[in-house]
């Protein structure tokens, strides 16, 4: 073979085939937009349902968080099944589900069909969400690894972002979300439907990428992974890489599985699960998907029209695209821990704000107002604290948890630290508007800026630095 002759696009004298890497991360964030449209899109839908299917708020609390049950089941089986059949695998099951659920979504007479079909769709949330990240994380080198995993956070928000357009621009164009469009069927239906164009290129695409190969050294198909590895990094860096991957797995050579995740030495769950079970939690307890979520009920109830409310979560929307951005440049300069904690001092002292806000409120005729300027006040600091979450925890989270975690027990850590990533989003999601008809606004967001501050001492406390490390050399 000679100087210049390639193997799969990468020179055989070892010259990395970024353009490659980089495209194949693309395909795979493609899971994490459909993530992010799936759990956005019923934030425009809300009313719809209620209408639809003449539901009071504890059963349209449990209609828009039904999805999370799925999810959260999903990522715990897509982490644990993708130790046997594959990252790739497990995505391309992601993509039939989220087909199934926007076609069922829409054509739901039923809360009963809709739960059904939500939980469909949540199954594929939650196996995008932990394999997503791990895929690009397993075929990413070290140094660029932080840039390309968080990507995967701007397509969760382009996929937001592009579900509050459609939303907007549907109701828009038929006069309420409530209203007929198309076909005699209402807006809000056509809005679960937008969804299908990307989920059908998710799952072609899914095709024409290969499998993960520290999944396939795992697996014990190390000559598969060395094809695969040549192509990503050229024939000699891509043996030196296969025999890493052999190494770090040779101390405990044995199929990965869920038992792993208890230390032999101490009989305990080990501590990285632990701090991983804690990242995917408070992630989740700083409210950030109630904004996502109710962000139209939310504007609605201190007096926005629909219409604007809609409006406000393209802006919330495009803010986030633009905090991921910073993110980007960020993550692999000043590392994922001080990220994490100046994110969590932001959302502390930007969520107070909104709470001071809410409270300065009366109820009239059962809406919120806000005197003087406290209005604009609880505006900006709830889309500056969308900006301190999608430059910190809202990327920083999954690049995290798709590397921080040894090979041995990577599909593992991610099942346990997904089951409660979306355990503890259920919960903020289906309890909100029970807390907003309870204690009302500012107790809710009270709640919320509470978890954040004490996340600054978590951070500083229990996770580590894991800028520029291969994974090889995780430790549990």
């Amino acid at each position: 073979m000679g100087a210049t002759e390639t193997v799969g696009g990468a020179t055989a004298a070892g010259e990395e085939n970024t353009g490659f890497i980089i495209l194949i991360s693309l395909v795979a964030t493609i899971g994490g937009f459909l993530f992010g449209y799936d759990s956005g899109v019923i934030n425009g839908t809300v009313d719809g349902l209620k209408a639809a299917f003449q539901s009071d708020a504890a059963v349209t609390g449990f209609n828009v968080a039904s999805m999370l049950l799925g999810c959260a089941v999903g990522a715990w089986f897509a982490g644990t099944l993708a130790d046997r059949y594959g990252r790739r695998t497990m995505q391309l099951w992601a993509a039939v589900f989220f087909l199934v659920s926007a076609w069922g979504s829409g054509i739901a007479t039923s809360s009963a069909e809709f739960v059904v079909y939500r939980v469909i769709g949540g199954l594929a949330v939650g196996a995008a969400s932990v394999m997503s990240p791990a895929y690009i994380s397993e075929v990413a080198p070290a140094r660029y690894r932080g840039r390309l995993a968080t990507v995967q956070q701007i397509a969760i928000i382009s996929g937001l972002f592009c579900s509050f357009l459609s939303n907007w621009w549907l109701a828009g164009h038929a006069g309420a979300s409530t209203a007929v469009l198309w076909l005699g069927y209402e807006a809000w239906r056509w809005m679960f439907w937008a969804e299908i164009v990307p989920a059908v290129l998710f799952l072609v695409a899914l095709f024409f990428i290969p499998e993960s190969p520290r999944y396939l050294v795992a697996r014990g198909l190390t000559e598969r992974a060395g094809r695969v590895l040549a192509r990503l990094y050229g024939a000699g860096t891509g043996e030196r890489k296969r025999a890493e991957i052999e190494a770090s797995l040779a101390a405990d050579h044995h199929r990965p599985r869920l038992s792993d995740l208890v230390s032999k030495a101490s009989g305990r769950v080990r501590p990285i699960v632990w701090v991983g079970i804690g990242l995917a939690v408070f992630q989740q307890l700083v409210g950030i998907n109630v904004v996502f979520y109710y962000g139209a009920v939310l504007w609605q109830a201190v007096g926005f029209s629909e219409n604007d409310a809609l409006l406000i979560n393209v802006l919330s929307g495009a803010l986030s695209i633009g905090a991921c951005l910073v993110t980007v440049a960020l993550i692999d300069r000043i590392g994922r821990k001080p990220l994490l904690w100046i994110g969590s001092a932001g959302m502390a002292v930007t969520l107070s704000l909104v709470t001071w806000a809410f409270a300065s409120g009366t109820l009239v005729d059962g809406k919120l107002q806000l005197p003087g300027q406290m209005g604009l006040l609880a505006l900006v600091a709830a889309n500056a604290y969308v900006v301190f979450f999608n430059v910190s925890w809202g990327p920083v989270m999954w690049v995290m948890l798709g590397e921080m975690f040894p090979n041995q027990i990577r599909g593992s850590g991610l099942a346990v630290a997904g089951l409660a990533q979306w355990t503890a989003n259920f919960v903020i999601t289906w309890t909100f508007p029970m807390l907003l008809g309870g204690i009302g606004l500012a107790g809710a967001y009270g709640l919320y800026a509470a978890a954040a501050f004490v996340s600054v001492g978590f951070v500083l406390r229990y996770v580590h630095e894991t800028r520029g490390r291969e994974l090889e050399q995780m430790e549990g």
